[in-house]
């Protein structure tokens, strides 16, 4: 293509005219719009789907570490070999467990099925990791007493609620004010693990301990709203129905972060709820100072409560519905520690006079 030929006008060089029309045609002419990035695409079906944060960020590294194993290659370029010898690579040299190689199973099906959608029949042939059985640490009642007696503040009622009322960590990180029935002595569980609701006991022995430390939180509330803040996440589209229901007393935390941090996108002041790890610390600190041996975490707590109510002959299905187990034979791993079957059983050792 030729260069526009330039003429002088008093001394400078210009452009002639047609030349000058086309070149700020180009200049105002809107910019072509980029196709969104495959990782952004796998974000946005995730979130289109409502899959929990975790998930998303989880699939998300599963995908690129997928791609990057493979010198960046796009994945419509590879199939079943490149994806069995990933998935080999993270056994064999990554010395992971089956649960995490069938969580990066299951990213992969996720990013050809519903991202690229792809017929992928050979999917269907790739084996998953066959998961061991364990059995789950569980604490006695002496030993639930003792690591809570070396807890203090926050982190003892968290701890609590974990083994009192069998809820996961982050579900008891994530209770709002409004998830607490006093009245019933019941906790609602909202958008539990594979986004379900559900109902759990409250235990009557923290309710006034709790009701003090929500009046705590209550001042500390109006605090925030006295200084411009006050504001919560809300889930999902909930903001845009209610605009001002983040800065409602029922949909803040039961247990806030001590600290502010500033919403990128609508600039509110807010508080995120107390970060799991906090009490994660406390738990093991107090396991430690209680001198129990037993490798115990919060989930141990959770573990325990299912275990003690077996212990006290509640029935299985209500065992069931309170942790939120989708398939009753997930809670019938806890029947290993009632008195039947091994438990049950006298070792001939102890018929001896040794």
């Amino acid at each position: 293509m030729l260069a526009p030929r330039m003429c002088e006008m008093n001394g400078a060089l210009t452009y002639p005219a047609a030349a000058d029309t086309a070149l700020v045609a180009r200049e105002s002419a809107p910019p072509t719009p980029r196709p969104p990035r495959l990782l952004d695409r796998v974000r946005e079906a995730v979130r289109a789907r409502h899959y929990s944060r975790r998930t998303d960020k989880a699939y998300v590294a599963w995908i690129r570490r997928y791609i990057l194993f493979h010198g960046k290659r796009h994945p419509l370029e590879m199939g079943a070999p490149e994806l069995t010898r990933y998935l080999s690579s993270l056994a064999v040299e990554g010395n992971v467990a089956a649960s995490t190689q069938n969580q990066a199973l299951s990213a992969l099906l996720f990013l050809y099925r519903e991202v690229l959608e792809q017929e992928v029949p050979w999917l269907d042939d790739v084996v998953r990791a066959r998961r061991p059985v364990r059995l789950p640490v569980v604490l006695t009642r002496d030993e639930v007493r003792a690591v809570l007696r070396q807890l203090r503040g926050t982190p003892r009622l968290m701890a609590i609620l974990l083994y009192g009322s069998g809820l996961r960590l982050l579900e008891c990180a994530r209770l709002r004010v409004k998830d607490i029935d006093f009245g019933r002595n019941q906790i609602i569980v909202r958008a539990g693990k594979g986004d379900k609701d559900r109902t759990t006991t409250l235990p009557t022995i923290i309710s006034v301990e709790l009701a003090r430390h929500l009046d705590v939180v209550k001042k500390q509330h109006d605090l925030d709203l006295r200084q411009g803040a006050g504001w919560v996440e809300l889930p999902w589209a909930l903001a845009r129905k209610y605009p001002n229901a983040g800065r409602e007393w029922a949909w803040q935390w039961v247990f806030p972060a001590t600290r502010f941090y500033v919403d990128r996108v609508t600039g509110q002041r807010r508080r995120h709820h107390l970060h799991e790890s906090v009490v994660q610390r406390a738990v093991k600190d107090a396991v430690r100072l209680a001198g129990i041996p037993k490798r115990a975490t919060c989930h141990t707590l959770r573990h325990s409560f299912a275990t003690h109510l077996l212990e006290d002959d509640r029935d299985i299905r209500t065992v069931q519905e309170l942790l939120g187990h989708r398939d009753v034979s997930t809670t019938m791993i806890y029947t290993h520690v009632l008195n039947r079957g091994p438990a049950g059983v006298r070792s001939p050792a102890d018929r001896m006079d040794l």
